[in-house]
């Protein structure tokens, strides 16, 4: 509505006197302000804010008529009125002064354009020079107490008890005086008595305004009681009749708004009382009051003092109200409260002590309320300082204060409802650049289907329509600001992509895709017309009422945003009398006129014309005389598809789009006139279409009273039926109203007795500007502040006595309201068909808990009982949705605890909620859930649900949610349950995506170009294990049966993992969780970590790893990746090992449950390696693509993985120093390509031989040499065999195991030879391997006892490390480079005996595992 802009400003009179000014008043134009003194009376001009002329009174005459008291301009403007103590009336001429025509004028610096424009512009900008006449004064022989323009009248009181009606000229046509006492009053016009009123004695009128459109006067009496006196004729004669307002008698000032018909009293008790006449019985009804409340200002509310001055914008559309006590008040014509300077950062420094709010004596609003001109008398000191200061504190100032308003209060044009417009007095606020819903764009294109638009419309959607909180502001172009100011009207087109403004003359439009601004070629074309009706837009075309100055013509025009602006290019309609209002509804445009007569004219484009594109056709008048008192009441006109028999109509939706009724807001009271269907209605099918008789409309029907805005669309969707064809009203205090339309369900016969609609009131927090149908939600507006007091002096700036002012958008969600207003009236298959409609809608959870959390807190915490309680129902209602249960547990945490007995009472048991969300494997919700249950049952039932949920949780791959089940259980069992662990509901994306290993490792790479070419590398790396929270769990409170309770959980689930062959889960459930593993697998070496099937196992980890099948070229030439056969096969492979890295951002936490199975450790790749992995998949083709990427594959298998840089598998017989040494030069054969090309298809992603490396890694330490022999199957490496068949050469290791093996590596090796002949080279390799596990088994070693130091004493040779790092804590593995080493060097023959040192003694790792 109205809202303040940046700080205030001070206005400096260039005169100096040692009178202050107490009263400032503007002329009915709001040009010009008069500000009065004891004796001195000036004249200031409104933009520029200068002084003009000061008429200050001589001694002699001051002495004579004593001090100025009260000033009155006459309605043109042309003379001033001024009351002195002594009971005189100085009537001044404003004259105008000849030649020396303007006291001021624009400087602009050489070259400057703007001065070439017009001849005659820069005297539109300036000041005119006036002069001060006084006339004849008028003795009234008492003093005046209140002084009142009334048309060519000037109505004045006196202390006597009199009313003066004085002319304006008052020598020649004298005066007339009225006794109160001869007046009856009486409560209403029914009951008036005849004779005159007797308890008027000594009474007199202590202030008093005139309403035009009440003809009568509102008037406050010196006693506090409240009365309107109106002539029982036309005319103000003896023939008065008074009607007192009941029950009132601390009465201090009054203001009335005209275009409502409201009488605004203020009270001693800082209150301001609003009435209204009753229209039958012409009594003073209380419509609202305007009252600060103690919810919002506890501290100030109730000592304000009695309100001072009231006065009401120049729109009539807002009131601002202040205080003897001081501070200001904006409330709209309702009672929504706007801003208030009482509080906040207007009443308190940063600091956060008080500061004393401004006194005002005196405040007027500037032209069309872009400024309140106030006159503040404390606090803010002059210029001047140094030993004035003191007295200067206390002198009295004017002050500027600056507002942006929205474009709804002068234009209430709903063409475009969708968009917020503000405009201030130079520029324009939109919330666009960002059109609102995509999904309804196709409703909203122009007919021509105009790119511009359609583009913009698509790609934006209603994030960015809400995203943010800064506006789109355009600054209106100053040209024409200079000489059309103030801007009068403003609209948005639907799209808002273009804007037009209309000043005191012509108009202007903007476009936000051109960013620049369209004005009349020719300046008398735009200087010959006035904007009188506002303006709309329509597709591309800007539809005006305005007044054609030459022909003295009222006229409807239509330009074409796309042409210039010229009235050659224009659509002009003449009209037979004024036009007040204008409004677009599709191709209608609907004129409401100063004759009270409504015309419908019908908007069609044509193509054929060159400059008169569009055509406008007048299609029906209505006369509105009988139901309209006063044209001026009428605050907005709009057509619309909204009927009362909708439910009638769903077979025929097209009829939906047809304009049905016209809605007028008659001075706030909402009447509705629809189409006559009661006559016959054959004659529409016989006449011809385009001859089609349009029906006439009924008798008005009052639908609301109290209303601000409407808002209605003409889009329709058959999804949203109830939002769209449904009408919103803005009702000030009162909040929102819907009158929504109830449809039957499934197309049966609506009940007879059922209404067709119903209207539902609901209450929001910010005053609405707009309403998107679609999405549930209105736009609006609010004042925000900033403190600026750094700026201490000798006296307070008026920077530290305001905040800087801003405006922000806002918006809120009514959907909620709607629902709980439709289950309160039993109305539950209405709600249901409304909530499905928007169920898609990305805040819909938010709108259920909102329901259930407002109906809490009104029930639960009522204080008398409720007979019919609305939680039930709502809980009822919600669980038709699949959010339930996430929506009450929402609800419940946001809740305090004394009220969840309450709520649990009516949803159900928590143990059952709990129990469904496990069904429905929504574990977050549970754990949710567990909370809940942790503080309202007993321990033992806490444990039992939680471990139900961990084990879940383990199950799933969950893993900070079994973090957080660890700490909730140990809290559980130390006694900490009253600090229950905060789960969280909605789980942060997992940092840890894989194996917390790799996460934690840091490599250092220096290596340069030349290392790169001489095949040296020089790579340190640092593993390290995490000793996060979840690690220290291992090495404190051992012997608590708590832990024991969970380390059983956690060795039942790492056994059920082993034996169900899942290596890649028992990987990540060992780093995500810091399970100790190596020192558990010690345990189950004999048992869970045997391997009884060796060729399932290793199917398995081929699947798991996504690790491919090796493959033998049949022949050269017919070469798998010549001919493309194989390569598809590859591609897709390596395919799913991209997709399975598109996962690493993904959260794991929420994955399917089958998804940690392939997906859950894969963790941060660096880009680089992700484009390499697609180079080396995709660049099967050419000879380049495998060159390039081949000696970084091995770069990379060498930071990934526990071996040299050489290592690669034992298939391949190249020489890799040949190959890095060469690199530059490097040539290959076919063959030896295709034979590269082979190997690296048989690998699978560099992640997955990592892994494996790392699991090789632990089952080593831990003596699993079954699971050491499959690894080393996979990754294909003669080494790992090797090493595995000499440990088993050792005495110390069981038979068992040694047959194991042996048994298992014969089964694959028979398995191979049938079913994958890519794995017979490997095994001719190791062949002899194989021969000394036969001979170890046939010699029938005796088993001893396998501890874990002799594994350590066995495998010194490979993994030493010192005794004193075993401890639960954590294990230190340094793995060291000897010769010997073969896991570090695979294939030792293929390494030369210069890069025997270099690398291998670089190459050390030094690892922590906990």
């Amino acid at each position: 509505m109205y809202f303040l802009t940046g700080w205030p400003r001070r206005l400096l009179c260039p005169l100096r006197s040692e009178e202050e000014p107490f009263q400032i008043q503007a002329s009915t134009q709001r040009m010009h302000f008069a500000v009065l003194s004891r004796t001195q009376l000036s004249v200031w001009f409104s933009r520029p804010a200068v002084l003009i002329v000061s008429y200050i009174e001589s001694a002699k005459a001051a002495s004579h008529f004593g001090p100025y008291e009260q000033v009155e301009w006459k309605p043109d403007d042309t003379m001033v009125a001024v009351a002195t103590t002594n009971g005189y009336i100085l009537l001044f001429d404003i004259v105008g002064n000849g030649e020396d025509k303007y006291l001021y004028e624009p400087v602009y610096p050489k070259g400057n354009t703007r001065v070439k424009v017009t001849p005659g512009y820069k005297e539109e900008q300036c000041a005119p020079a006036l002069s001060l006449e006084m006339k004849k004064p008028v003795d009234l022989e008492a003093p005046i107490t209140s002084l009142q323009s009334m048309q060519e009248d000037l109505v004045v009181a006196t202390e006597d008890g009199y009313l003066h009606i004085l002319h304006w000229d008052g020598v020649t046509n004298g005066r007339k005086a009225i006794n109160l006492c001869t007046i009856p009053f009486s409560v209403d016009l029914q009951s008036s008595r005849g004779g005159p009123s007797l308890d008027f004695e000594g009474v007199f009128i202590r202030d008093m305004e005139y309403c035009v459109t009440l003809d009568g006067i509102a008037m406050v009496f010196n006693d506090g009681r409240l009365a309107f006196i109106t002539p029982v004729a036309s005319g103000f004669t003896a023939n008065l009749q008074g009607i007192l307002a009941p029950d009132v008698a601390d009465g201090t000032c009054v203001a009335v708004n005209n275009k409502y018909r409201l009488m605004a009293f203020g009270c001693t008790s800082g209150s301001v009382l609003v009435f209204t006449i009753d229209g039958t019985t012409g009594s003073m009804q209380l419509s609202h009051k305007l009252e600060l409340t103690p919810k919002h200002y506890p501290d100030i509310w109730n000592k304000t003092g009695p309100v001072k001055l009231i006065r009401w914008s120049p729109d009539c559309s807002v009131a601002m109200v202040t205080w003897e006590c001081g501070g200001l008040s904006l409330w709209s014509v309702f009672g929504a409260h706007l801003i208030c300077t009482l509080g906040e950062d207007f009443a308190y420094r940063s600091d956060g002590t008080k500061k004393d709010p401004v006194k005002i004596s005196s405040m007027s609003w500037g032209a069309e309320g872009y400024h309140l001109w106030v006159i503040s008398i404390d606090g803010i000191g002059s210029p001047d300082s140094g030993m004035e200061t003191r007295v200067s504190l206390k002198q009295a100032t004017i002050l500027q204060f600056n507002f942006i308003k929205s474009a709804l209060t002068v234009n209430p044009c709903t063409s475009n409802q969708e968009q917020v417009l503000l405009h201030g007095e130079d520029r324009l606020y939109l919330t666009c650049g960002d059109p609102a819903q995509a999904h309804s764009a196709e409703h909203r294109l122009p007919q021509d289907g105009n790119l511009l638009h359609t583009s913009t419309s698509l790609s934006q959607g209603l994030s960015t329509l809400l995203g943010h909180r800064h506006w789109h502001v355009v600054q209106i172009h100053s040209t024409y600001l200079e000489s059309n100011w103030p801007i009068r009207f403003a609209a948005i087109d639907t799209l808002g992509q273009c804007v037009a403004v209309a000043g005191k003359c012509g108009f202007a439009h903007y476009s936000l895709f051109t960013r620049k601004w369209k004005l009349f070629g020719n300046i008398t074309q735009e200087q010959n017309m006035t904007v009188t009706g506002g303006l709309a837009w329509w597709n591309d075309f800007i539809v005006i009422a305005c007044y054609n100055l030459i022909d003295q013509q009222e006229e409807l025009r239509l330009y074409l945003r796309s042409s210039n602006l010229d009235n050659a290019f224009a659509n002009i309609t003449k009209l037979h009398s004024d036009t007040l209002l204008l409004n677009v509804f599709r191709n209608m445009v609907i004129l409401f006129r100063a004759d009270c007569s409504i015309c419908l004219y019908s908007i069609e484009r044509n193509q054929d014309s060159p400059n008169h594109i569009a055509s406008i056709e007048l299609l029906q008048e209505v006369s509105m005389s009988r139901y309209i008192p006063h044209p001026a009441l009428v605050v907005s006109v709009t057509l619309t598809s909204v009927r009362t028999e909708t439910g009638i109509t769903l077979k025929a939706p097209q009829q939906a789009c047809a304009a049905e009724s016209i809605m007028l807001n008659l001075a706030g009271q909402l009447i509705m006139l629809q189409r006559d269907r009661s006559g016959p209605q054959v004659r529409e099918k016989e006449s011809l279409p385009n001859q089609k008789k349009l029906l006439p409309f009924c008798p008005p029907v009052v639908l609301a009273q109290c209303v601000e805005n409407v808002w209605t669309t003409c889009r329709t969707n058959k999804q949203k039926r109830h939002l769209l064809e449904a009408l919103w009203l803005a009702c000030g205090e009162a909040g929102m109203k819907v009158w929504l339309p109830l449809f039957p369900r499934d197309h049966r016969k609506p009940h007879s007795f059922l209404s067709r609609r119903i209207m539902l009131p609901f209450h929001i927090n910010i005053y609405p500007l707009a309403v998107l149908f679609e999405d549930a939600l209105v736009l609006g507006a609010t004042n925000e502040t900033v403190l600026y007091d750094g700026l201490q002096g000798a006296r307070e700036p008026l920077e530290t006595l305001f905040p800087f002012c801003t405006v922000e958008r806002t918006s809120q969600i009514y959907l909620h309201h709607i629902l709980r207003q439709l289950l309160v009236r039993n109305l539950g298959e209405q709600a249901l068909l409304l909530a499905q409609s928007c169920a898609g809608l990305p805040y819909f959870p938010h709108v259920l808990e909102l329901m259930v959390h407002v109906v809490l807190e009104e029930e639960a915490t009522s204080r008398e009982p409720i007979p019919d309680p609305l939680l039930p129902t709502v809980a009822k209602f919600i669980t038709e949705f699949p959010l339930f249960l996430q929506t009450i547990v929402h609800c419940a945490r946001k809740t305090e605890y004394a009220l969840w007995n309450y709520l649990f009472a009516a949803v159900g048991n928590p143990k059952d909620l709990f129990e469904e969300c496990l069904m429905a494997q929504d574990l977050d919700t549970a754990a949710s859930y567990l909370i809940i249950l942790q503080n309202m049952e007993v321990p033992a039932v806490s444990r039992q649900h939680a471990t139900l949920l961990f084990n879940t949780a383990l199950e799933q791959g969950k893993w900070d949610l079994c973090r957080h089940m660890i700490r909730f259980l140990k809290a559980i069992g130390s006694g900490e349950s009253e600090t229950p662990p905060t789960t969280p509901t909605t789980q942060e994306p997992s940092t840890t995506g894989g194996f917390e290993f790799f996460r934690h490792r840091s490599i250092s790479l220096s290596q340069s170009a030349e290392s790169l070419a001489s095949g040296k590398f020089s790579i340190q790396k640092t593993l390290s294990m995490p000793s996060g929270p979840s690690a220290k769990r291992w090495s404190k409170d051992n012997d608590c049966a708590e832990n024991m309770y969970i380390d059983m959980m956690l060795w039942r689930h790492a056994r059920r993992l082993l034996e169900e062959v899942r290596l890649k889960d028992l990987g990540c459930f060992s780093a995500q969780l810091g399970f100790e593993l190596i020192g558990w697998l010690c345990k189950e070496r004999t048992r869970a970590a045997r391997v009884d099937d060796f060729i399932t196992a290793l199917k398995r980890l081929h699947k798991d790893f996504l690790w491919p099948f090796p493959v033998i070229p049949a022949c050269p030439i017919n070469s798998p990746f010549r001919n493309g056969r194989y390569r598809t096969a590859v591609g897709e492979r390596l395919l799913k090992s991209q997709s399975a890295d598109s996962l690493l951002n993904s959260e794991m936490d929420t994955a399917p449950p089958s998804a940690p199975r392939s997906h859950s450790w894969l963790n941060t790749l660096s880009t680089e390696q992700k484009e390499m992995d697609t180079a080396s998949s995709h660049g099967a083709h050419t000879q380049e693509a495998f060159l390039s990427p081949l000696v970084i594959k091995g770069d990379e298998c060498s930071i990934g993985s526990a071996t040299d840089l050489t290592e690669t598998s034992s298939v391949v017989d190249g020489d890799w120093t040949m190959v890095d040494e060469n690199f530059s030069t490097l040539s290959l054969t076919q063959s030896e390509l295709e034979h590269i090309s082979m190997e690296l298809a048989n690998k699978g992603p560099n992640k997955s031989q990592v892994q494996l490396r790392y699991l090789l890694h632990i089952f080593m330490e831990a003596g699993c040499l079954e699971w050491c022999v499959i690894i080393g199957l996979i990754l294909r490496e003669t080494a790992i065999i090797n090493q595995v068949v000499n440990f088993l050469q050792s005495s110390e290791v069981p038979v068992e195991t040694v047959q194991n093996i042996r048994n298992g590596l014969l089964a694959v090796d028979n398995w191979a030879t049938t079913d994958c002949l890519g794995y017979k080279p490997f095994f001719d390799l190791i062949r002899p391997h194989l021969q000394k596990l036969v001979e170890v088994t046939a010699e029938q070693v005796q088993p001893e006892a396998f501890q874990p130091v002799s594994v350590s004493k066995l495998t010194e040779q490979v993994f030493p490390r010192p005794e004193d790092s075993r401890s639960p804590a954590g294990i230190s593995v340094s793995l060291p480079s000897e010769p010997g080493s073969s896991v570090i060097r695979p294939t030792e023959d293929n390494v030369g005996k210069e890069q025997e040192e270099g690398p291998l003694e670089e190459g050390t790792y030094d690892c922590t595992l906990s």
